[in-house]
Formats: C-alpha cells, structure tokens, sequence
C-alpha cells in the first residue's frame, strides 16, 4: 500500500499584521491635507470648532431658534484673526523655543498667556460687537475683559502647557482649537449674558436664574 500525503499550507490573513498599518495609513490620510496645507488646514478647523462653541451656547440656552446671525458673527472673527492669529503665533513660539524641554515650554507657556491671552479676548469681545453694529464697541471689553482673563487662567495654562509638551507643532493650531470650543462657549455666554466669570457661567449651566449687573448695562446698551 502507498500512502501519498500532501502538505497543504493556507496562508491566512492575520488581523493582527494589518492592524498597525491600517492604523498609519489612516494615521497619514489625515494629516496629509495638514501637512500639504499647513495654515488653511489649520485655519479652517479652528475657525469651525470656535463658530461650534457658539451654537451649544445657544442650545444650552434654550432658545427656540438658532441666531444664526451671532454665529456668523463669531465665526467671522475666528476665521478673519483667531485662527490666523493662534497658527503664526504658535509658529512664532516654536521657532523662537524650539523644543519640548520643561524650561522651553514654561517660556511658551508665559508668553501666550501674558500676550497671546489677553489680545485674543480683546479681539472677540470688540470683534464681536463690531460685527454687530454696536455704538460703543468697547463696552463688553471694559465690562468683562479682567473677569474673563482671570477665568481663562483656571482653564488655558493646564490645556496650553499638554499643547507644548506633548502635541507635535504642526497639529497645535488644531488641538488649540478643540479647547478653543469649550472657550468659546463660555465666551458667547459672557458676551450676550455673563460678566467674564466662572460663576455665572456655572450658574448658567445648572439653570440658576441671576441677575447680574450685565443686565443692566444690557438695558443700557438698547437704550
């Protein structure tokens, strides 16, 4: 008797080698559009996430309809200095204190805060009622302006110090936008209801009925 036996080998695909490179070619699908347009790329994400912050305020708000004017407003002061702004600022740092060092972030760190921080609150707050057709432009910065610097320095260090350390320099832009949401909902309620601080800010999201001294000088504004 002969016995013939055959070696059969089946190649089987093994999910765990695709995996990693899956993930890198998705991984290159997104940022090739930022690598290949870096500043509109950049621009674009963070000038949509700012307008976004806008829109939850006023669903949190409970507004029967979206003003969809306001949020024009907002996101016309993202796009046009906001998300210009944040892109060659972080460009500016990054060559100026290249690196991810503790010191070298640290400086960054002082730096956005005592200069980038307070300009772009000045920005929205004066952008925002420009586009809006106020008389006195100015009267939201000078009502609101300290109270939402001081705020800003509970929430920005601790997001902008990860941004330095550990975000690589071309997707900064990016990550400050996605904090950027969070900030601009809190803005768009500081401008149309808030005074610039974290209490009434919580107060408005548990529904707290205040009635704050903006209330006033919005009567004064209509007036």
């Amino acid at each position: 008797m002969v016995v013939l036996r055959m070696r059969v080998s089946v190649a089987l695909p093994t999910e765990d080698c695709q995996t990693p490179t899956d993930a890198a070619e998705m991984r290159d699908a997104l940022l090739t559009p930022i690598r290949r347009f870096p500043w509109a790329t950049n621009v674009t994400l963070y000038g949509c996430l700012f307008a976004g912050g806008d829109f939850v305020h006023q669903r949190f708000s409970r507004k029967e309809q979206v003003d969809w004017s306001h949020t024009r407003n907002v996101a016309v002061v993202a796009f046009t200095f906001h998300g210009n702004f944040n892109f060659f600022w972080m460009r500016f740092l990054e060559r100026r204190f290249p690196g991810n060092a503790l010191r070298t972030v640290l400086q960054k760190l002082l730096l956005d805060q005592t200069v980038a921080a307070p300009l772009a609150i000045s920005a929205f707050y004066t952008g925002v009622s420009f586009m809006e057709g106020r008389d006195e432009i100015l009267l939201d910065w000078k009502e609101k302006f300290l109270n939402t610097y001081k705020t800003g320095l509970m929430y920005w260090p601790f997001m902008q110090f990860l941004n330095f350390a550990l975000v690589p320099p071309l997707l900064r832009t990016v990550f400050t936008g996605c904090c950027g949401f969070i900030w601009a909902t809190f803005l768009c309620f500081s401008h149309q209801s808030g005074d610039g601080t974290m209490t009434a800010a919580l107060d408005w999201i548990r529904g707290v009925e205040r009635e704050p001294e903006q209330q006033i000088s919005g009567k004064k504004r209509d007036e």
